[in-house]
């Protein structure tokens, strides 16, 4: 009986070491000064999808910081509207715009803009890529049911784009031994056992996940730090869609105060959460039994689908034109 009490005294002891660990992990990111990162990496920044949401804020954020913007997008009234308002906050940061269509990379307009990219970035010093673009569509449907198009978009954006843009960019690095690859993961395929009626989406933030720690192990010694950061919900972005946003709307930052945190961990190891709050989550997925989530997501999923069915099938007042896929 008190052997079995000492290993319940000795686990408990070093679950809540780890805690801890963690704990201290995270305020001593917090309270150190941040990173130079134009003297660590350089003085250009890569960074897709930087139009809405968390890409907006993180563009503003390196502008911030004094780091020169190569900006890729599919839109180019929005390209030059974040331009300008970078121009207009931090007069001395020059930025560049590269019109890419990431769900086009395996067509031949991909493939132009893949060599538009590749000629910009072979003639700057590019210290930092951030690979923040993303699709979440389909969402909330099973697999049977999903639009294989749609689908094509999202392996085409969450998987190729973010290799390829990586493959374009890193070589730069390599030959100036110093660099900075982020990788914007997910939650979803990190800390939670399942997203059901997101599957794929899930899937390839998975991918992101392995992709960046291996290539974190093969670059490390050649002085390029490679990271996924995995967030959770982040107001005002495509994963406040999920029907369980709305739970948890106290522990959910802005997509500035994601920023600012997002980019204080740059270069802090091959996977992090960067915001407070959810690391606050990421511990009670920790304990919860996966069982009670994967009914909750699942029931909360289905609403969800059923939610969008509802809407789909009600008549248009006029005519929209659909603008595309949501992206971070």
């Amino acid at each position: 009986m008190m052997a079995w009490f000492a290993s319940l005294v000795i686990l408990g002891s070093v679950y809540v070491a780890a805690l801890a660990f963690r704990l201290l992990s995270h305020l001593t990111v917090c309270l150190r000064r941040p990173k130079d990162l134009r003297r660590c990496y350089g003085t250009w920044a890569v960074l897709t999808g930087p139009t809405s949401g968390i890409g907006w804020s993180v563009a503003m954020e390196l502008a911030r910081r004094g780091l020169n913007l190569v900006l890729i997008g599919r839109d180019p009234a929005k390209l030059r509207d974040i331009s300008e308002t970078i121009s207009r906050a931090a007069p001395t940061v020059q930025t560049k715009t590269v019109l890419f269509d990431l769900s086009l990379l395996t067509t031949a307009q991909g493939e132009e803009a893949m060599r538009q990219l590749q000629q910009t970035v072979e003639e700057l010093d590019v210290g930092l890529l951030v690979n923040n673009a993303g699709v979440l569509e389909p969402s909330a449907v099973f697999l049977h049911e999903a639009d294989v198009e749609a689908c094509v978009d999202m392996i085409r954006v969450n998987l190729l784009a973010l290799t390829e843009v990586t493959a374009a960019v890193i070589p730069g690095m390599v030959n100036r031994g110093r660099g900075a690859v982020v990788n914007l993961g997910s939650a979803s395929s990190e800390a939670i056992p399942s997203l059901p009626l997101y599957t794929m989406y899930a899937a390839t933030k998975r991918y992101v996940a392995r992709f960046s720690k291996c290539l974190h192990v093969e670059y490390r010694r050649k002085g390029i730090d490679v990271q996924c950061q995995a967030p959770f919900f982040v107001a005002g972005t495509m994963a406040s869609r999920f029907a369980e946003a709305r739970r948890f709307v106290p522990l959910t930052p802005t997509p500035d105060a994601y920023a600012r945190a997002a980019v204080r961990w740059i270069g802090h190891g091959p996977l992090c959460v960067p915001n407070f709050r959810h690391q606050i989550m990421w511990f009670f997925a920790g304990i919860a039994p996966d069982f009670l989530q994967d009914g909750i997501l699942l029931r909360d999923h289905l609403w969800q689908r059923n939610e969008l069915q509802t809407t789909r099938s009600l008549p248009e007042v006029c005519p929209i034109k659909q603008g595309g896929h949501a992206a971070a």
